[in-house]
């Protein structure tokens, strides 16, 4: 008998509202999270430059490499930039889709019935076929079409030259810039770069620490956060 009630039973408007929005509000704290996160590799990325650029104005002979591995930070840099880029993007599409469900349960109060919205199945579907947001966008997208507000599931697939779009192919130009920001521009009238380079920070990690391991480390968090 409990099994047929519950087969029958069916959530009122009100609940299927704040459904919806606490679901909302679970993927919008993830969000808050990885671009913390994201902030915090930036960080760190940004004193691995200093690092490096340092042990080659202090030791000639690994001038080149130093400035090899200054580069290559630099590119993992303006990775760390789109990424947290989108995401607050998405942060964005997911406060707008919570604005517009809300006001299409608004409608519904008052007229008796629901119209389905082009405009949140659009943001949901961009939405859902972000890693970050994959899981739990689905379970949003199956609330709002049995509420009526979107028609169709959405497509969850993207194909992954589409998601890595210019992660690899940053112009040197950027790079340039990147070095620029955080090198040159910090240089006082009339003094050399060397002179003028602050302190490291507290958090940079030993300088003996190999480049390539804390490269693969800073990686592994940035991809930690796209699976």
């Amino acid at each position: 008998m409990e099994t047929i009630r519950g087969l029958l039973w069916k959530p009122t408007p009100e609940e299927q509202k704040r459904k919806c929005n606490a679901l909302v509000r679970q993927n919008v704290r993830k969000l808050d999270r990885d671009i913390q996160q994201l902030k915090q590799t930036e960080q760190k990325t940004k004193n691995f430059i200093l690092q490096s650029s340092r042990r080659a104005q202090r030791n000639p002979s690994l001038a080149k490499q130093a400035n090899q591995d200054v580069r290559i930070f630099a590119r993992e840099l303006i990775r760390v930039r789109k990424q947290s880029g989108r995401l607050n993007t998405s942060k964005a599409q997911l406060q707008s889709v919570q604005m517009q469900v809300n006001e299409a349960f608004s409608v519904r109060k008052i007229e008796g019935s629901i119209r389905a919205s082009t405009g949140i199945m659009k943001d949901v579907n961009s939405l859902v076929r972000l890693p970050e947001l994959m899981g739990t966008m689905r379970d949003l997208s199956s609330e709002l079409m049995k509420a009526g507000i979107i028609e169709e599931m959405v497509d969850e697939t993207l194909p992954d030259n589409e998601m890595m779009e210019g992660e690899d192919s940053e112009a040197e130009e950027e790079v340039d810039q990147v070095l620029s920001e955080i090198l040159k521009d910090r240089l006082p009238a009339g003094k050399t770069q060397e002179e003028a380079l602050p302190a490291a920070p507290v958090e940079v990690e030993p300088e003996e620490e190999d480049q390539e391991e804390m490269l693969a480390q800073m990686r592994g968090r940035l991809e930690a956060l796209k699976s």
